[in-house]
């Protein structure tokens, strides 16, 4: 299912609106303003609770580090991020899995505790939309990494009555429910029984299931049991970052559409520009070397990483490399199929100039204006597209 070229895109290569790579969008627009302010802006994955519970920050008011507080969120239209619970792998098959995602939810009830006239948990689409006619956040939760499921269905009704609406089903190795693109170790050659089980049970209990982080395999296996839509909350695409399997291939991507499936693009470097992911890799075997001659001396270690970047500066991407991603998804299996998953607050120091807090969704409204997608387009990857997902899963659950 190729997408046709809507009018409005062919209009604007021909009168160069069309971003060139490189070049940042022009000065945000009164148009695009109003579009971040006056539609739901729903993205799929945000590390706040992991970055409170390292080192704790009011988010209720303006933070001076990080990615998120609720002054930048209104700045920016955001209305309805998916706060991510994540679990470290090193703390799979550990009852502290489950222990650390409890603590993470309480944290996100915490936010909306000290702020209800701020913030609201959402557990449905009817809570999103009725939290923004209200002028609230709306505070949805995932789940990054299945490990506190701990092979027990208990476990997922339990963290469902808590909130939690989305599972992305590993993280960075193997754990009891599925393979990691990370992890070279494939122990199940994509999904486990378990896992194969939890797929059919979280279509039943009305989660959806997400696919990021996990192995091809996997991928293919979630999408053929699954009966609901999957999500790839926070995933890019491998056409422009070769053998990085954490990111999706046009295969995947035409198989996540025959699902009706959504890919929310993730905004970090790493994963939207090969330039960023090769200065990654040179550093690695820079500081490989440098331990094998001189030993893993922390102080040490930490002068060679800072000269390092001094000799070799971060080659940031940009907004248009985000948007280079979104024409892709658009072009190959329909702009229906996108969303957006920044990974705000977890990829660290490697935003896209641009986008480098919450605050800046209007520059990537501007820059689809730019690239000619119409309104109704914007919309739907700013929130339409994940909230026919959403309301898919609820669905099917409904009647099963």
């Amino acid at each position: 299912m190729k997408k046709t070229m809507t009018l409005s895109r062919i209009t604007a290569l021909f009168i160069g609106l069309t971003a060139v790579p490189g070049v940042q969008a022009a000065e945000v627009s009164d148009k695009a303003t109003a579009l971040a302010q006056q539609t739901i802006i729903v993205d799929g994955h945000i590390d706040v609770p992991y970055r409170i519970n390292d080192n704790w920050v009011d988010v209720t008011t303006a933070t001076k580090d990080g990615d998120f507080d609720y002054p930048r969120a209104k700045e920016g239209g955001l209305t309805a991020p998916f706060m991510s619970v994540y679990v470290p792998a090193s703390l799979d098959n550990s009852p502290a899995s489950t222990q650390l995602a409890n603590q993470l939810i309480d944290s996100v009830e915490a936010i909306t505790a000290r702020a209800p006239d701020k913030f609201a948990i959402a557990r449905s689409v009817a809570d999103v939309k009725e939290q923004f006619e209200q002028g609230l956040i709306s505070l949805p939760m995932g789940m990054e990494n299945g490990s506190p499921i701990q092979g027990d269905m208990d476990n997922l009704t339990h963290f469902y009555e808590r909130g939690i609406r989305y599972i992305t089903l590993t993280h960075s190795q193997s754990n009891h429910i599925s393979d990691s693109s990370y992890d070279l170790r494939r122990q199940w050659k994509g999904l486990s029984p378990f896992g194969k089980k939890l797929i059919t049970q979280m279509n039943n209990i009305g989660m959806l299931i997400d696919i990021s982080h996990v192995s091809d395999d996997a991928f293919y296996q979630a999408v053929e049991l699954s009966k609901a839509p999957v999500i790839a909350s926070h995933s890019s695409l491998r056409a422009f970052t070769p053998d990085f399997e954490r990111n999706m291939n046009d295969d995947m991507l035409k198989a996540l559409a025959k699902n009706d499936g959504i890919i929310m693009i993730n905004f970090g470097s790493g994963f939207v520009s090969k330039a960023a992911r090769e200065w990654r890799a040179g550093l690695s075997q820079a500081r490989n070397k440098y331990i094998k001659e001189h030993g893993d001396d922390e102080a040490t270690l930490d002068a060679f990483d800072a000269q390092y970047r001094k000799e070799n500066p971060y080659p940031y991407s940009s907004l248009s490399d985000v948007l280079d991603h979104i024409d892709h998804v658009a072009d190959l299996i329909g702009v229906e199929h996108i969303g957006i998953g920044s990974d705000f607050d977890g990829v660290g120091d490697s935003l896209p100039v641009g986008l480098k807090d919450v605050s800046d969704y209007p520059n990537l409204i501007q820059g689809l204006l730019e690239r000619g997608y119409s309104e109704k387009e914007i919309k739907g990857i700013l929130s339409d597209n994940f909230l026919r997902v959403w309301s898919q899963v609820e669905d099917y659950a409904a009647e099963h």
